[in-house]
């Protein structure tokens, strides 16, 4: 696998080559110093895998990111000296198709990366996200059924899952509901733990939602937006509270669409609305076509706005999606169909 790194700081760069080169079958395809430039290397040797700075002179890693995933993309992944300083960069660069975001690792006295270890682990997971043999391999997730706490009526709901490019998806979706929004909406979107509680915060800001990180144990309830934020499994159990589950322990994906949607249909939750947008890979479309099975109303993202066609695309491939819709009328759609549901109206099937 070939690397690049892109960092204005040269002691950065050179702990980062450090980390890097300590992988095995792993070098640097080489390094640059601001977002232009890493932009002019991506044209004529596109690396396996980039480690992008958010903060440089210039072009920052926001636009080196959208121009990239534009005109040459490869798997990005934001590595930043601080994530709460760099919100609005960062998740506009998730955005605009980074796979995800890890801190700087911090230096010795002597230069040598501390706790290294964990951007280690980052770049094997996001190589083998972002590794098509394995992101789209056949696969069929059972969900966990925790035995549920006490009695409690499943409402109907709104279930969004999403990956690269999902943070704007996002946006676009929640900002045409209405607020308070009329049910609850549990979403889970690919993004490492340490991050989730500033996306959830990030959200609220950019939509007027109330976004919180879902607590083990709550039950939902409507006019809230409740998004995964540990890296275990987000699910509704029968008693339709929120759980975390390390069970499936073999997917690349933590956490899962496919096992939010698939604890939907083993809840008996009623028909409500479940979303795929923009990612990498095929999390989601199994779990999308077991609840168009149950009577839910199934939206995919289209091609021409996701930023990487691969869930959504699969789950309109295997017959899921009941929609296919742009980013901006999906919102508007799950609310019809919602309202639809809601007042036990029939929604017709789409044109073939």
């Amino acid at each position: 696998m070939r690397i690049a790194i892109v960092n204005d700081m040269k002691t950065i760069s050179e702990a980062l080559r450090r980390v890097v080169s300590a992988l095995p079958g792993v070098h640097v395809a080489w390094m640059a110093g601001d977002g232009e430039q890493a932009l002019r290397r991506c044209r004529t040797d596109t690396p396996d895998m980039l480690l992008m700075d958010m903060v440089m002179p210039g072009m920052d890693g926001v636009e080196a990111t959208r121009r990239i995933m534009q005109e040459c993309p490869c798997p990005i992944l934001v590595v930043t000296a601080t994530v709460d300083g760099h919100s609005d960069r960062v998740f506009a660069a998730l955005g605009h198709g980074a796979l995800d975001v890890i801190c700087t690792p911090k230096l010795s006295a002597d230069g040598t990366p501390i706790n290294a270890e964990t951007l280690l682990r980052k770049i094997r997971s996001v190589s083998v996200i972002s590794d098509r043999t394995q992101a789209f391999r056949p696969s069929t997730v059972h969900a966990p059924t925790p035995a549920p706490g006490p009695s409690y009526v499943i409402p109907r709901l709104i279930a969004i899952g999403g990956s690269t490019g999902g943070p704007q998806a996002l946006v676009h979706v929640l900002r045409s509901l209405p607020h308070p929004v009329p049910c609850p909406v549990v979403i889970v979107q690919h993004v490492d733990e340490f991050y989730a509680q500033g996306m959830a915060t990030w959200l609220s800001s950019e939509t007027g939602h109330l976004v919180v990180g879902a607590s083990d144990g709550e039950p939902v309830r409507a006019g809230l937006v409740y998004i995964a934020c540990t890296s275990d499994h987000l699910l509704v159990d029968r008693g339709g509270r929120l759980r975390y589950s390390s069970e499936p322990t073999d997917l690349p994906y933590r956490p899962s669409v496919d096992v939010l949607f698939q604890s939907l249909v083993a809840s008996g939750a009623p028909s409500g609305v479940a979303i795929l947008l923009t990612g990498m890979g095929r999390d989601g479309a199994v779990g999308l076509l077991s609840l168009r099975e149950r009577g839910w109303h199934t939206i995919a993202q289209d091609a021409a706005t996701s930023v990487v066609w691969g869930m959504p695309g699969e789950a309109v491939r295997i017959g899921a999606a009941r929609a296919v819709l742009d980013v901006d009328t999906i919102g508007a759609a799950a609310l019809g169909a919602f309202n639809r549901l809601s007042g036990n109206l029939p929604i017709a099937e789409p044109a073939r």
